[in-house]
């Protein structure tokens, strides 16, 4: 990843990429050697663990001191994401900062597209595409695709999921870090508000969601094995056959085409925002804090 500057020099900027890992060790191998293939160059991979499921664990510890894997650590309780994240967004030294889920796996090439977009452009968080090409609702969302000078294309939106984005560090120190309540996508809401340019890159890089039934790498076989291995948004919103989880992925998408990109202007932006998710489907409230 060596990008040549304006004047002809070679430039390497340095990329901070977190996994987070809790259980279902086989998902987690399969996204962490994905992202340490992708690792090239001045891509630094950040290894945070939480708790002690013990073949999570076992692949935790055969990776940690992999020389791909920059700096690791293990939690004994599950911290949750907020904590790993600030870690990576206080302590890593890099241009720009990312994170992927240990149930995803992100198209070939994402981070060279990605790196290349925001060279061109002063870009927000900007994102792979974790939905199908089903999912896409066409003239309507097209018209949410922004056009740049440099000929980059983003569909714009407030927030993107907390994984396989690339932010650059700049826009962390302007807006700060996430807050004590604070998910990823509510950071990228209150950071649209001063003015940040989120979305997803256009056309789309994907991110295979292993989650989402749909996807070719998921462990849910039937609604058995599904309702033994559940996601955590799974479990809250009761949800019990693969069906019925297919359909909220499908929601989850067009909740994210259908949000609009003006709803923070009033004086109670966190109030305008509830009463906006009110408006819409259920699901809208956990899409929202999917990366939390």
């Amino acid at each position: 990843m060596t990008p040549i500057s304006a004047s002809g020099a070679t430039e390497s900027p340095i990329v901070d990429v977190l996994m987070i890992s809790h259980k279902r060790a086989d998902y987690f191998r399969r996204s962490l050697e994905s992202l340490l293939e992708a690792a090239k160059g001045d891509v630094r991979v950040w290894l945070w663990h939480n708790g002690s499921d013990p073949t999570t664990q076992q692949v935790f510890d055969q990776y940690r001191d992999d020389p791909r894997v920059f700096r690791s650590h293990h939690s004994e309780f599950n911290a949750g994401l907020r904590g790993p994240t600030n870690w990576v967004w206080a302590e890593g030294e890099g241009q720009y900062v990312s994170k992927v889920d240990d149930d995803c796996v992100e198209d070939q090439g994402w981070l060279d597209r990605l790196l290349r977009a925001h060279q061109a452009e002063e870009l927000g968080a900007i994102a792979a595409w974790r939905f199908y090409p089903e999912d896409f609702l066409g003239a309507r969302s097209l018209a949410r695709v922004a056009r740049y000078q440099s000929g980059v294309r983003i569909m714009r939106s407030n927030w993107v999921q907390g994984s396989g984005y690339l932010l650059p560090r700049r826009t962390i120190d302007r807006f700060g870090l996430l807050g004590d309540h604070e998910s990823f996508p509510d950071w990228c809401v209150r950071s649209s508000r001063g003015g940040a340019q989120h979305g997803w890159l256009f056309p789309f890089i994907h991110e295979e969601h292993m989650d989402d039934p749909r996807s070719p790498l998921t462990m849910f076989t039937d609604d058995a094995t599904f309702v033994e291995n559940r996601p955590l948004h799974a479990r809250l919103r009761d949800v019990r056959t693969l069906g019925a989880w297919e359909e909220e992925q499908r929601e989850a998408a067009r909740i994210v085409q259908a949000a609009g990109l003006a709803w923070y202007g009033y004086e109670s932006p966190m109030r305008r925002r509830v009463q906006q998710l009110r408006a819409l489907p259920s699901r809208a409230k956990h899409v929202l804090k999917r990366s939390r």
